[in-house]
C-alpha cells in the first residue's frame, strides 16, 4: 500500500515546525505507528517533551541531543499510556530530573463499560498498553500547564484511549492518536471506547485550531475537515452494521466479514475489534442487544 503522503522526515534529526516548537521521529516505524512515534519540544529555554515515545535509548539520545546551550528539559508531557507514547518518560525523568505529567495511569479515564470487559479478561489490541505508567502530576481536563514562554491547555480526549489527553497550544492542538492525518484512530476495546472517541471529536469541533500536531505522521492543516471526515466514517460504519444486523443477527467476527469485504484475512481481527467498538457503542444507544453477556464473541441482534 502507498503511503497516504509524503512524509518521510529521518529520525532523530530535529525539525522546527514553529517558533518554539520542533519534532523527532522516534526509530519505531509499524503499520500502526506510520514512520514512526512524533516526540516535540516546546519551548525556547524550558523545554516540555511532549511524547517521548517507546523505551529507546538511540531515541533517548536524540531527544537529549537536540537541547541547543543554555536549555533544559523542565517537563515530560505524555498524552496516553501507549508503548509507543509512554516508556521513556521514565528513563528521559530519570536523566533531566523533570516530572511527567499525564491524565493519569493506564487505566485512567476508562468508561464502566470498559471496565466490566477488562475485568472479564478483554485485552486491548494495536499499539500494547504501557502497565507501569504513573505519571508524577496528574492533569486535570481543563488544567493549564506553564513553562518559561509557552503555557499547554489540556482537554481530556478518551477514545483512543481511557487517559487521552490532547493539548491547546496557542493556534494549534497537539492531539496525540485521537486525530491523525494518515489514518483513522484505532478504537480497541476495552483500552479504547467509541462512544467516548466521537465525544471527543465532537468536543475539538469547538476550538477553531489552524493545525492538528499529531502523534504520528504530519501535521493536520485543515483540522475541521478532518474531524468531519472522521465522524463521517465512523457514522457510516455504523449504518453498515446496523444494514447488516437487518439481515442476521451476527457476532463481531462474522460481521466484520460480511461488512469488510475487499480486507484481507490478515486484517480481519483488527475489522473485528472495530466492529465490536461500534456494537459496544450501539448497545449504548440501546439499538442492538447481545444475545449472551457483551463481548467479543457473544451475537448481537438488531433491538
Amino acid at each position: 500500500m502507498l503511503p497516504p503522503d509524503d512524509f518521510n522526515p529521518q529520525p532523530g534529526v530535529a525539525e522546527e515546525l514553529a517558533t518554539g516548537l520542533r519534532r523527532l521521529l522516534a526509530p519505531n516505524p509499524s503499520p500502526m505507528t506510520y514512520r514512526g512515534t512524533n516526540t516535540y519540544l516546546l519551548g525556547e529555554r524550558d523545554i516540555a517533551v511532549i511524547d517521548p515515545g517507546p523505551d529507546d535509548p538511540v531515541h533517548l539520545q536524540a531527544i537529549l541531543d537536540a537541547l541547543h546551550p543554555g536549555q533544559r528539559i523542565s517537563h515530560i508531557i505524555v498524552t496516553h499510556a501507549h508503548l509507543d507514547h509512554s516508556p521513556l518518560s521514565r528513563a528521559l525523568s530519570a536523566r533531566t530530573g523533570a516530572p511527567i505529567y499525564a491524565y493519569g495511569d493506564f487505566r485512567a479515564g476508562r468508561s464502566a463499560v470498559m471496565e466490566d470487559l477488562a475485568a472479564k479478561g478483554l485485552a486491548g489490541g494495536g499499539e500494547g498498553v504501557d502497565a507501569q505508567f504513573t505519571p508524577d502530576k496528574n492533569v486535570a481536563d481543563g488544567q493549564v500547564i506553564q513553562g518559561d514562554g509557552w503555557q499547554l491547555r489540556a482537554l481530556w480526549t478518551p477514545g483512543h484511549f481511557g487517559n487521552h489527553l490532547s493539548f491547546e497550544w496557542e493556534d494549534a492542538v497537539f492531539t496525540g492518536d485521537l486525530v491523525m492525518g494518515w489514518a483513522s484512530s484505532l478504537v480497541s476495546p476495552p483500552d479504547g471506547d467509541l462512544t467516548d472517541f466521537m465525544r471527543s471529536c465532537e468536543r475539538l469541533e469547538g476550538h477553531r485550531a489552524t493545525v492538528y500536531h499529531a502523534g504520528h505522521g504530519a501535521p493536520v492543516a485543515n483540522p475541521a475537515e478532518r474531524l468531519e471526515w472522521l465522524l463521517s466514517h465512523r457514522r457510516g460504519r455504523e449504518t453498515s452494521i446496523l444494514e447488516a444486523l437487518e439481515t442476521a443477527p451476527g457476532t463481531a467476527r462474522s460481521l466484520a466479514e460480511r461488512i469488510y469485504t475487499e480486507t484481507p484475512p490478515a486484517l480481519m481481527g483488527a475489522a473485528a475489534r472495530n466492529v465490536f467498538a461500534h456494537l459496544v457503542d450501539l448497545v449504548g444507544k440501546n439499538l442492538v442487544k447481545p444475545e449472551n453477556e457483551l463481548s467479543e464473541t457473544t451475537s448481537f441482534t438488531l433491538k
